[in-house]
């Protein structure tokens, strides 16, 4: 399987995905943690976390496949949201709660 069809499999079979630096145990960068945390505070019990250190292939190829430069990214139904920025102000303004629980 290449990577792109790697990478929706993982996005398109599990309600939410983020590609992270680290895991959600041990995030290795502060905007992967401060994602991690915002999930958690909206409740989010199954994340599924992808270590793109781990794998420099899923490091560029997440990157091409949301044609977004930078980690962490977060998918909820498939759907690329955004990263920690865009996480942290859907947060704020209810819309990524709404959004984990839909």
């Amino acid at each position: 399987m290449d990577i792109q069809a790697l990478i929706k499999e993982q996005v398109t079979s599990n309600p939410v995905v983020l590609y992270m630096k680290g895991t959600a145990e041990s995030p290795q960068c502060g905007f992967s943690a401060n994602v991690v945390q915002t999930l958690k505070a909206c409740g989010l019990q199954n994340l599924v976390t992808v270590d793109v250190l781990s794998d420099p292939e899923i490091r560029q190829g997440i990157k091409e496949y949301s044609d977004w430069p930078t980690v962490p990214q977060l998918y909820v139904h498939g759907k690329f949201i955004g990263g920690c920025d865009i996480v942290s102000e859907m947060y704020n303004n209810g819309e990524l709660k709404t959004l984990l629980h839909s």
